[in-house]
């Protein structure tokens, strides 16, 4: 879904930066009379790409609740804090925000134009899991600030930046449901190699585990079974066991499981899902309601009925 906004009224502006982006709290550091916003977004899934200017100097407060946001000034200055963290970012540098961390801009050039990334934070971490080897469902380590000079750095944002500029453009190919998805995979799997470029090569998993990482992401409902996996991945049960094991911290089924369990945690707290526990917990492979409430309160701390109440 692609957005466009341009507005010299405080209420419209917040109000607009907040339905595309986060919840926040804006503060005019000088003349609220030099407001100008220009935002152009468009929506890719779990990936949000959008120019943002606000015309005059402003701080933003902001929990940056369930997302990752990076912000990438092409023009202007950027200072922010994080805890005890001080970052300021120019042409050339990009702040990196980490989800549910308190942060604040503290203050936002009037010139500063940004180029703002917005992952869903599960999306950002299952596609870490699939190109790093890191432990399934850990948060991302991030660093509060991205050089783009480097090689991997310079290819992932020459691809924001495409993008970016397409937004302005009145051809809707970026919200066609066809390369969506596929736009925003590749922005991702480019950002993980971007933030963590020494794991490019070491780090990446053998093809016989990632074949099947991907298999059961793709279709983590399908009644797996590990004979099935092995020989996805052209393995042994043992070879199997021993790769996962080793570059993704956990057993396939104990990593099947923790997939499914993604997956209806977003269906059961979804607002517009009115589909029953029993209805989400057959979609994603569970063999009972029972199975997936034991397993659910287990992570998540309540029963999946009482993700459904609220």
């Amino acid at each position: 879904m692609r957005s466009t906004t341009s507005t010299s009224d405080w209420e419209t502006a917040h109000r607009a930066v907040e339905e595309v982006y986060f919840p926040h709290e804006l503060t005019a550091l000088s003349s609220p009379d030099q407001l100008n916003l220009n935002l152009q977004t468009v929506e890719l899934g779990p990936v949000t790409i959008g120019r943002l200017n606000w015309g005059t100097d402003v701080s933003i407060s902001c929990d940056y609740p369930g997302a990752y946001e990076i912000n990438i000034p092409v023009r202007g200055v950027l200072d922010s804090r994080a805890g005890s963290v001080e970052t300021t970012s120019e042409e050339g540098k990009a702040t990196v925000f980490t989800a549910d961390r308190p942060s604040t801009i503290t203050r936002w050039s009037a010139d500063c134009v940004v180029v703002g990334v917005k992952f869903d934070a599960e999306y950002l971490e299952r596609e870490a899991d699939r190109v790093r080897a890191s432990a399934l469902r850990s948060q991302l380590r991030l660093p509060d600030q991205l050089d783009l000079a480097g090689p991997d750095q310079q290819a992932w944002f020459g691809l924001v930046r495409a993008l970016s500029a397409q937004v302005r453009e009145p051809a809707d190919l970026l919200s066609n449901p066809l390369v969506g998805p596929q736009l925003a995979s590749a922005i991702s799997s480019a950002f993980l190699l971007a933030v963590s470029p020494e794991e490019a090569g070491t780090g990446l998993r053998p093809r016989m585990v990632k074949r099947v990482l991907d298999a059961l992401h793709d279709d983590p409902g399908r009644d797996w079974r590990l004979a099935d996996m092995a020989e996805l991945g052209g393995s042994s049960l043992r070879r199997l066991q021993e790769g996962f094991a080793e570059h993704v911290g956990a057993s396939p089924t104990q990593t099947l499981r923790d997939i499914r369990l993604d997956r209806a945690h977003h269906d059961l707290t979804e607002a517009d899902n009115t589909d029953t526990v029993a209805e989400v917990a057959a979609r994603w492979g569970f063999s009972s309601p029972s199975r997936l409430a034991a397993a659910y309160k287990k992570r998540y701390g309540i029963p999946p009925s009482e993700h459904r109440r609220r």
